[in-house]
């Protein structure tokens, strides 16, 4: 499921790509092309359009990307399930308590002097 939403997000991301080298910023750019007045879609409303495309597109892949890192990773839960394996065949009393080297506590000066 992960490796989906990365294959759509990188498919996503070269249609932004082409969307993006269609334009130009001076106004220019696939509009410019459609200089005849019977269009279908005028000069203003090609721009609009790509404008449009582009803020899609981009906050598709935004949305997707945070839906791609909530999901869990097949490497993750295959790691986890090793871990747990590990843990659960470990022949340790979990309820005792480890044992730490001790040292004498360090005495106050004796102030009487």
């Amino acid at each position: 499921m992960f490796g989906l939403f990365i294959g759509i997000i990188i498919f996503i991301s070269v249609l932004l790509i082409l969307l993006v080298l269609v334009q130009n910023p001076k106004g220019g750019g696939l509009a410019s092309s459609f200089s005849s007045s019977n269009q279908f879609m005028g000069v203003k409303r090609t721009a609009d359009f790509i404008e449009k495309a582009t803020w899609a597109l981009a906050g598709i892949i935004v949305f997707l990307s945070v839906v791609a890192t909530m999901l869990p990773n097949d490497r993750e839960t295959e790691n986890r399930s090793r871990i747990q394996d590990q843990i659960d065949n470990t022949a340790i009393d979990p309820g005792r308590l480890p044992e730490y080297p001790t040292a004498p506590l360090p005495q106050p000066p004796d102030t009487n002097q």
